[in-house]
């Protein structure tokens, strides 16, 4: 019996992340909004940088890029609860168990940011150069850091779409989790631009690893109550 329920319940995820994707894809000015965003902050930043891009900092790199994946992550994510409607919610409330909604949410939006970060790993790498020594160590924490970011700013949304000024109590939410947590995929990316071995970022990714399943964890446990409120 346990076996169905968890069967059933991946069952209905997967049903909501289609959905989302089936909408976002006839929509499309969103995630094409995004993508602009995400090529105007680079080709900025290679206008700031360009006088100096043979000898550009690998810190800076890795900084810079880690500051316009998380401000893109806000942009991309925001919208999970806070621009959805009162009807849409309001039947999103009668059909679908809050525990499944949360994880739906956190899965696509995971697969959004995992795909927009990849895209533009691979622009700022052709705008920027690429130092990074250990390209799968990078990506490994760059889908990690994406999971992370996602989850935690779905979560927010979803505490501060119930409040009359959600966007600000958004951020004040956010931000004690998105701190460490970016702290945390920066020195990880740090290693991986320096080639170290890999047993050097261990703790560190397990940490990030430790972050994310508990934050998904507490999603699942808390947010049915937000959302009967």
């Amino acid at each position: 019996m346990q076996n169905d329920h968890f069967i059933m319940r991946a069952r209905e995820i997967r049903s909501f992340v289609v959905q989302d994707i089936l909408i976002e894809w006839r929509l499309r000015y969103a995630i094409n909004g995004i993508l602009l965003y995400l090529a105007c902050i680079i080709f900025i930043c290679y206008l700031s940088f360009r006088t100096q891009m043979n000898t550009m900092n690998p810190v800076t790199w890795n900084t810079l890029f880690w500051i316009i994946i998380l401000f893109t992550a806000v942009n991309a994510v925001t919208k999970s609860f806070i621009q959805i409607s009162e009807e849409r919610l309001l039947y999103l409330y009668t059909i679908a168990d809050p525990a499944v909604v949360i994880l739906a949410k956190i899965t696509y939006n995971s697969l959004l940011l995992i795909s927009i970060s990849l895209i533009g790993f691979l622009f700022y790498s052709f705008i920027l150069g690429n130092p990074v020594a250990d390209q799968g160590l990078f990506l490994i924490n760059l889908i990690l850091g994406a999971i992370g970011f996602s989850s935690v700013l779905t979560m927010n949304s979803g505490i501060a779409s119930k409040a009359s000024n959600s966007t600000s109590l958004m951020a004040i939410l956010s931000f004690p989790v998105i701190l460490p947590l970016l702290l945390v995929v920066i020195k990880i990316s740090k290693n991986a631009l320096e080639g170290l071995d890999r047993s050097v970022s261990f703790n560190q990714i397990v940490f990030l690893i430790s972050i994310n399943v508990i934050v998904i964890t507490m999603s699942y446990i808390l947010f049915p109550y937000i959302w009967r409120s």
